[in-house]
């Protein structure tokens, strides 16, 4: 540990781990411990071992809480009592070994000097702190970061020095530096996003001092927005940066844009894979940020109708009338996005459901989540049709209908001849799966355990109707458990001998249950003369004496 500090209610440290980390301590206004650390896992607001170590470091009964582990040495009074030539040279050999460290200093000297600040001064501090020689992992990055962030410090106070114009330039070169490192760190905390957004309100906050010509602006912008990398700085920038684009600004961003949009292809059904295009990703968002800024719902609406290629697009469509109170607007699109794609996707199902609903068209609502459940019988589309004529108190006429639905089904499908069923709870092919699953949903067990025999079932259902109906029926489940004891001990590892040897003793419960307990030795012995080869099963065997 390093520094400490204490007062009667609050410490402060510094503890190296494998880099220096900030640690703070303190009661809150109830008298509550409260903590933080600069540490990643401290950034999450969780107890870090550094904050550990500093609680037992300052709980220690016999240890000064105001002491530091550098007990009796005052760095700070030594500094102050070096000539001024040896405390220079001191910082300049400290820049000569750290990179970061001198072009730090470096900036500050330029911000120090006045009158125009030299940029290449500041590219090269930016270039130092964004530089990756290979890569940056999960426990460099809070370091890394910290060292982004000095020098966008630095950055800032320019603006407030009156170089502002100097640091747009600059913050797009931080920019184009970050868009280069992000591939090359581990960014699953989302450091880098939160750079991004730093650069983003640097940039902004330049150009607000600033106001750069307009014209000129917008062309850049939307350059940078066209053809932005994996951050997406300036995503949405005519709208963020409508303040400092104006009118003037504006107008030339929407001609840039149209311009493009106008030589986009519109989309319909079947043409789905052309949406996914970068160039058009990008200038469909830009489209849309224009439209959101003329408050105008309709010109939101344009845009989107523009790719017709997919249901959700409708979904989207219904979403921004809703959002205008133009209720049958939203209907009228969710109708035309049905009509084009039918009820494919659970969204658009459920737009049209909602509108229908207030509309007082509770038939059409439950006829539109029918239409969706017969062309693709499942869990979902079943539950979906339950939840809408639920809504409409009509679910008793529709339930027999949607299972004898089901059962229709399996029965055309088992008139067909089936290969390789070695057991009922090993099925192949088609089977009753999915109206297992719609009696589990519905919370008929005994049902899906019968239709579960009559017609297979997957096995991970079998499992379920296992662990549901074995207090009540022991012998029954039993046959289960025992193939998935097989099929564990087939996986040939370590892990599933483990699982299958607690499997086993599962089924020595239920022999118990059923009393037939003397049926477990007979089932083992057979387990050990089949299996005799594989040794790490055996030692398990032998471990429970069996």
């Amino acid at each position: 540990m390093g520094k400490r500090a204490a007062s009667e209610d609050s410490v402060k440290a510094k503890v190296r781990g494998s880099a220096s980390y900030q640690v703070e301590l303190w009661l809150d206004d109830d008298d509550e411990p409260a903590y933080n650390c600069s540490c990643p896992v401290g950034q999450e607001g969780r107890f870090c071992k550094h904050a550990v170590a500093v609680a037992l470091v300052v709980t220690d009964p016999g240890a000064d809480p105001s002491a530091s582990a550098e007990a009796g040495v005052d760095v700070r009074g030594y500094l102050e009592g070096l000539d001024h030539y040896v405390l220079v040279d001191l910082l300049v050999g400290r820049a000569a070994e750290d990179d970061i460290f001198d072009a730090r200093l470096r900036m500050d000297a330029a911000r120090a000097g006045g009158g125009s600040a030299n940029p290449a001064v500041f590219r090269h501090a930016i270039d130092e702190a964004f530089v990756v020689d290979d890569y940056v992992g999960y426990r460099e990055m809070y370091d890394y970061v910290a060292n982004v962030n000095s020098v966008l410090d630095s950055l800032q106070d320019l603006v407030g020095d009156g170089h502002a114009e100097q640091v747009i330039a600059l913050a797009e070169h931080a920019i184009d530096r970050a868009e280069d490192a992000v591939g090359s760190v581990d960014d699953s905390d989302g450091w880098m996003s939160g750079i991004a957004e730093r650069l983003h309100d640097l940039h902004h906050d330049a150009c607000l001092a600033v106001k750069p010509d307009p014209v000129t602006l917008a062309r850049n912008l939307f350059d940078r927005e066209r053809h932005a990398g994996d951050l997406d700085v300036f995503f949405g920038a005519a709208g963020t940066y409508a303040d400092v684009l104006g009118d003037k600004g504006l107008v030339e961003y929407r001609r840039l844009a149209q311009e493009e949009w106008d030589a986009l292809p519109s989309l319909g059904p079947g043409q789905e894979e052309r949406s996914y295009s970068s160039r058009r990703f990008r200038i469909t968002n830009i489209m849309e940020s224009l439209a959101a800024l003329t408050g105008d719902v309709d010109a939101v609406v344009d845009v989107l109708a523009r790719d017709q290629s997919c249901a959700y697009q409708f979904v989207r469509i219904a979403e921004v009338y809703r959002g205008a109170k133009r209720y049958e607007d939203a209907l009228a699109w969710a109708e035309k996005g049905l009509a084009l794609h039918g009820g494919s996707d659970s969204r658009l199902v459920e737009a049209a459901a909602q509108e229908y609903h207030r509309a007082g068209r509770g038939e059409d609502a439950v006829r539109v989540a029918w239409d969706a459940y017969d062309a693709t019988p499942g869990l979902r589309t079943y539950q979906q049709l339950a939840e809408q004529a639920q809504r409409a108190d009509l679910w008793p006429d529709w339930h027999e209908q949607a299972l004898e639905l089901l059962r229709k089904r399996i029965t055309q499908a088992n008139k067909q001849p089936t290969k390789g069923r070695a057991s009922p709870w090993s099925s192949y092919g088609l089977d009753s799966s999915t109206l297992v699953e719609v009696l589990l949903f519905d919370g008929d067990v005994e049902q899906a355990w019968t239709e579960a025999n009559g017609a297979g079932c997957r096995r991970v259902l079998w499992l379920r109707l296992a662990a549901l109906r074995e207090a009540e029926h022991p012998l029954e489940v039993i046959p289960i458990w025992q193939a998935e004891v097989e099929r564990r001990i087939d996986a040939k590892n370590n892990q599933a001998y483990a699982e299958a040897v607690d499997l086993i003793a599962r089924v020595g419960r239920l022999m118990l249950a059923a009393d037939r307990a003397p049926d477990f030795s007979p089932y083992l012995m057979k387990l050990r003369a089949t299996h005799k080869p594989k040794r790490n099963l055996i030692k398990l065997f032998d471990e429970r004496s069996w």
